[in-house]
Order: structure tokens, then C-alpha cells, then sequence
């Protein structure tokens, strides 16, 4: 991720104890995981889950509870916002499952369990998959939107065309609008009847053009999705042709094992430049 010049990891988190139906929970690695980062300078940001029963009273225990726990280590992720304040990010996956009216008792200043103005104030980025959606996350109290997806055209969120028009509804709402790019998409090894949102990479091409259409909308943050996403096919880490049983890893033949990686490079250095000159 360093020689990449990625910035911060976005980290799956489910509350200690709790998991996906194909995992084990993993809070205990989050210490691990920080030091590592800070090993290489870099930050590590927290991408909630939509672990069981997650509402607003629970959200609150669990952003106070990695606040408390991690808020204090180096590598904890803060951002600078434009008034000037530092606040932790909390990237919230599936936030659309979670009524807008429950959102805003947490994110609203005068919700019943607001989190605005205490100590454990950030912030929280939603989901964004359907157009809807705009309207009830600002509804909602969320601070901006992702769109996650690597598959362009799979949804609204995700569909490169539509980027334009969310960045402008985003700047008129004062929300961050914070689009995913990918290299691809493949998870037909888990979902076989998926085949439709397949996208080829193309050695690269399908990659810088999710760059390339981030950039034209001036972000302040790109993510991606993803580093290590492998059984979706959406992996930028290095990789060699692999095969276990009947699964056959993907691999960059014929660019070498860290092609993703150098366009990360390229894709960052060319994000800072332009950057620069919007700000100017």
C-alpha cells in the first residue's frame, strides 16, 4: 500500500464478538493492523459492517467503544475538514438498511442519541446504490457518500456517468462525495449466477478509467475498492497465477505480479497534481 502511495486502509469491522456468516470476528486484529500501518506511515480508517441489530443506540456504543480503544494511536485515522475541525471517519456499509428518521437520532444535532459535538463525533459516510438514496442520507445527518461497487453500471452509486451529478448535489448539501474506483469485478466463483456484473480488467484499462472519471470530479477523497477483495475479483495486491482444488485465482499475466499497484502509483501522483491545481 505504501509504494503505492495509498494514504489510509479502510478496515471491515464488526463489533468483538460478532462476524459475517463467513468469517470469525476480527476486532482482536485491529492492534496488529494499526501498528503495521504505523510501521508504514500509514492510517487506518473503520468500515462498519451491517452487523446484527446495528441502530442507533448500538452505532453509538461501538464508534465510542473504537474511539476509546484506538482513538489514541498514532495510526487512527483522522480528516481535517474544511471548518477546520479533525474528526475520525466511519465509512457505514449498507447504511440504506436503517431507516433515515433512526440515522438522524444519531447523526442530527438534536437527535435522541446524538453523537454531533461530543467527544465522539466523526465523519460518517453512507452507501449510496439507488438515486433515492441522496435524499435520505442528507436526511439523515450523514456527512457524505461512497458508492463502493467496482462494477460500473451495477448500480446508480457505482455507474461512472452518474458521478458528475452526485458531486454536484453533494457540494449543494455540504456532504463529501467520495466515489470507489476498482479494476475489475469477478465473483463468479461465489455467486455463479452473477456472470452480468463480471467486468473485464482489461491489463489495466478498465482501472484508469474509473481513475480517470473520479478525477474529473474533483474529490476529496477517492477510495477503492478494493486491496484484498479476492472472491470478488476485486483485489489491486500483488498476485501470481494460483489454483486450489477447483478454484483458479485470478492472476495480471502478462504484466508481472504488481501492475495494480504501479497504476495505484500513477493514478495517486496524478490525483496530487490536479489537486493542487484545483485548490489553487
Amino acid at each position: 500500500m505504501r509504494s503505492a502511495s495509498i494514504g489510509v486502509i479502510a478496515l471491515s469491522w464488526y463489533p468483538p464478538g460478532m462476524d459475517d456468516e463467513n468469517g470469525e470476528p476480527t476486532d482482536d486484529l485491529v492492534p496488529i493492523i494499526l501498528d503495521g500501518a504505523h510501521k508504514y506511515n500509514l492510517k487506518v480508517t473503520f468500515h462498519i459492517e451491517p452487523y446484527k441489530d446495528r441502530d442507533d443506540r448500538s452505532m453509538y456504543n461501538n464508534v465510542k467503544y473504537i474511539i476509546d480503544k484506538y482513538g489514541g494511536h498514532p495510526a487512527f485515522y483522522r480528516h481535517k475538514t474544511s471548518t477546520g475541525r479533525t474528526l475520525p471517519m466511519f465509512y457505514v456499509y449498507d447504511s440504506y438498511v436503517t431507516i433515515p428518521e433512526m440515522w438522524a437520532n444519531l447523526l442530527t444535532v438534536s437527535g435522541s442519541q446524538s453523537i454531533r459535538n461530543t467527544p465522539y463525533d466523526g465523519l460518517f459516510i453512507a452507501l449510496l446504490v439507488e438515486e433515492k438514496h441522496k435524499h435520505e442520507i442528507h436526511r439523515s445527518g450523514f456527512d457524505g457518500i461512497y458508492t463502493y461497487f467496482a462494477t460500473n453500471g451495477f448500480s446508480y452509486g457505482s455507474s461512472h456517468h452518474n458521478w458528475a451529478s452526485l458531486k454536484s448535489f453533494c457540494d449543494s448539501n455540504n456532504l463529501m462525495f467520495i466515489p470507489s474506483v476498482g479494476p475489475g469485478y469477478a465473483d463468479t466463483s461465489i455467486r455463479p449466477w452473477n456472470n452480468h456484473n463480471t467486468r473485464n480488467r482489461v491489463n489495466g484499462k478498465y482501472y484508469e478509467t474509473a481513475y480517470n472519471a473520479a478525477l474529473l470530479v474533483r474529490p476529496e477523497i477517492i477510495s477503492i475498492t478494493s486491496f484484498n477483495e479476492w472472491h470478488e475479483g476485486t483485489q489491486i495486491e500483488k498476485a501470481i497465477p494460483k489454483k486450489t482444488g477447483q478454484v483458479v485465482y485470478l492472476d495480471y499475466k502478462p504484466h508481472k505480479p504488481n501492475i495494480y499497484l504501479e497504476l495505484t502509483l500513477k493514478w495517486s501522483e496524478k490525483y496530487r497534481k490536479e489537486k493542487e491545481q484545483w485548490l489553487m
